[in-house]
């Protein structure tokens, strides 16, 4: 099928692009850039210029095409509300599209604030309603538009979707380890990130894209739990430095940004995902990973 992808070239979206383009399927991609756009060429994939914030061009590419993956997403940690308003107008934009089409939309979700005391599972739903809550409340949003001829399927992505040339939250603690010359941990280190590699993450989002009924909830996880004393214990073999507990009062001074989702639970299960999809995930584990030097 002819896919539109937004975040074409970003972390996941240029693997998931890859892994559509391997099965067959035709892709167009959201390019803001030059470069951007280049590399999608280069693939073999169309191109569509533009931005989250040209909506129209969204509803274009939406329009031309028989399915949408929706991955891109401001990341503004300065400006939140700016973030989720971007989100929402955008998800608003594809489900205007896409509602008595039939055709699949299928957007990226996280794992954060799901659960409490134990692992996030596909039954749990997200708190996060309405324009002013995390991500806009875009994933309840999508899901209003389930059962009106468009088949939503959310993509919940791990914390931590690693592999080599990964910029996200384990390259920060990465970072702040060859700062401070130890890889930290917080308090005593029990809390604990689910974690998937990037070829598995894109694959999960290709087999949902081709059968997963509307309204699921799919969970991008391949390890569901690894404390936060694991990563960092990883992180020190590594880089061969002391590893440490950090006083959690002094978690954003040491790690930075990242030290806030350092502080989280975001542990999480797949059962039900693996178990629809028959999707077994075969990457390298997190700290595999780390210790093989993806992050070095």
């Amino acid at each position: 099928m002819h896919v539109f992808v937004t975040g074409a070239t970003g972390w996941i979206g240029s693997a998931v692009v890859d892994e559509l383009l391997d099965a067959g399927h035709e892709v167009t991609g959201l390019a803001r850039s030059d470069a951007s756009a280049a590399t999608l060429e280069r693939k073999g994939a169309r191109v569509r210029r533009g931005d989250l914030d040209d909506l129209a061009g969204l509803r274009a590419g939406a329009d031309e095409a028989e399915a949408v993956i929706h991955l891109a997403n401001k990341h503004d940690w300065a400006n939140p509300a700016e973030s989720n308003r971007a989100e929402r107008a955008a998800v608003e934009t594809f489900a205007d599209a896409l509602t008595g089409t039939g055709r699949a939309f299928v957007l990226a979700a996280g794992l954060s604030t799901l659960a409490t005391g134990r692992p996030a599972a596909e039954t749990d739903l997200s708190p996060a309603v309405g324009p002013d809550s995390h991500r806009g409340g875009s994933e309840n949003l999508a899901l209003e538009y389930a059962e009106k001829g468009m088949r939503v399927i959310s993509a919940r992505f791990a914390p931590s979707v690693h592999g080599v040339g990964d910029h996200g939250f384990v390259s920060g603690l990465v970072a702040a380890a060859r700062k401070h010359g130890v890889s930290g941990y917080l308090g005593d280190g029990t809390k604990a990130w689910a974690a998937v590699h990037r070829t598995d993450a894109a694959r999960l989002v290709r087999l949902g894209l081709e059968g997963a009924p509307t309204g699921s909830l799919l969970h991008a996880v391949a390890e569901e739990a690894v404390t936060t004393k694991e990563i960092a214990e990883a992180v020190g073999r590594m880089l061969d430095v002391p590893v440490v507990s950090v006083a959690p009062e002094n978690g954003a001074e040491h790690f930075g940004f990242v030290g806030r989702f350092f502080a989280l639970d975001m542990s999480a299960s797949s059962e039900h995902t693996r178990e629809l999809l028959k999707w077994a995930p075969f990457g390298p584990t997190l700290a595999g990973d780390i210790e093989a030097g993806a992050y070095a």
